[in-house]
């Protein structure tokens, strides 16, 4: 699961229900009040930008599962009651500081805002901002940002991956998953054996029309022999693992030699310990990857990967699949929606 700093928490003389007198010009945002409670839609008050700050009005945000663990107190990250969830968000350019230079008003954006991009509008440094180009949507540049990020990064900066390797993808029709696949047959030429997350055929129907080549149910049987029969006793280059688990042991235990996995999250909510000796006797990688952590410690690479995703999306070499559209005001809907892991793709909260 893909992972971000802390978003800026909002101080309760900040929140109004009604634009009255005093209150200034406000906006409409899906506020976490409570922890494990719904979400309720607030009036916000506007703040002036500071000089390396840029307004943006937001038209869609991304649902991440980290979205939905944050507001239950469960995420690495905790930010102070009350916030705004949304780690993810495209927009337009509405005012910008006076030191801020690489975009004007009127540029269409994606942002990674750290848990406050659900609203129609948020506040946020210059340089977590990066423009869209012309043939990309809107719609679609917003599940770039973690989706993608966590693809490119997982894909070319961990496991180093090389055109004509094998790639297996677990929970395969996920956003990340989904991802993944993308990037893995339209940009490096792998060839992308894809692991159904669920005994969903619509699933993996979905996963072969992204480009996988072959699809694996592992519900019905043995996740290794099944790769064995699709690759032979050789096994697989790369794996990118978002489940954890059994799901994980025996996907690690499908790598080649000199395989690499990459631990992306757990979506199946068991962690795994890894077996070291099948570490050493295939001289097999065992790596993670903490998409939001390279935003402190590795800025470049962050900034690189998304640079990269907006580059292929504007060559058509990538296309993210939307599964879901819900309103500001459906937010718990979309919440659940992506809990019950009723969608395929990435659920995005129009704010138009």
């Amino acid at each position: 699961m893909a992972a971000v700093a802390r978003g800026p928490w909002l101080p309760r003389a900040w929140l109004c229900r009604r634009a009255g007198p005093g209150c200034g010009r406000h906006y409409r945002a899906a506020l976490c009040a409570e922890l494990k409670q719904p979400l309720a839609i607030e009036e916000v008050a506007s703040r002036p930008v500071r000089p390396h700050e840029v307004r943006v009005d937001v038209h869609f945000c991304g649902v991440n599962f980290a979205d939905i663990l944050v507001c239950r107190g469960q995420y690495q990250e905790k930010p102070q009651l009350p916030f705004i969830p949304g780690m993810e968000f495209s927009g337009t350019v509405l005012e910008i500081g006076t030191d801020v230079s690489i975009v004007k008003e009127g540029d269409r954006v994606i942002g990674v805002s750290g848990f406050n991009g659900m609203a129609e509008e948020c506040v946020i440094d210059q340089k977590m901002l990066w423009q869209i180009p012309e043939r990309a949507p809107l719609r679609e540049a917003a599940a770039l940002p973690v989706s993608y990020g966590t693809a490119i990064l997982a894909l070319e900066h961990r496991a180093r991956t090389r055109p004509g390797e094998t790639v297996l993808v677990t929970a395969a029709a996920g956003a990340t998953g989904l991802a993944v696949i993308d990037v893995a047959t339209n940009v490096l030429q792998a060839q992308v054996f894809v692991i159904a997350a669920t005994g969903s055929d619509e699933k993996c129907k979905l996963a072969l029309q992204k480009g996988a080549q072959s699809t694996v149910n592992y519900s019905q049987g043995s996740l290794k022999e099944a790769v064995r029969k699709l690759v032979g006793s050789a096994g697989v280059n790369v794996a990118i693992d978002t489940v954890g688990g059994d799901v994980f042991l025996e996907a690690l235990r499908s790598l080649a030699w000199e395989g690499r996995i990459v631990v992306v999250g757990f979506a199946g909510g068991n962690i795994a310990s890894v077996p070291a000796n099948l570490l050493l006797l295939k001289n097999i990688s065992a790596m993670g990857l903490y998409w939001g952590r390279y935003k402190e410690q590795s800025f470049p690479v962050f900034s690189r990967t998304l640079s990269s995703a907006l580059q292929y999306c504007q060559q058509g070499r990538i296309q993210p699949h939307i599964g879901a559209v819900f309103k500001l005001e459906e937010v718990n809907d979309a919440f659940l929606h992506v809990i019950q892991r009723k969608s395929m793709g990435k659920v995005l909260i129009s704010l138009k």
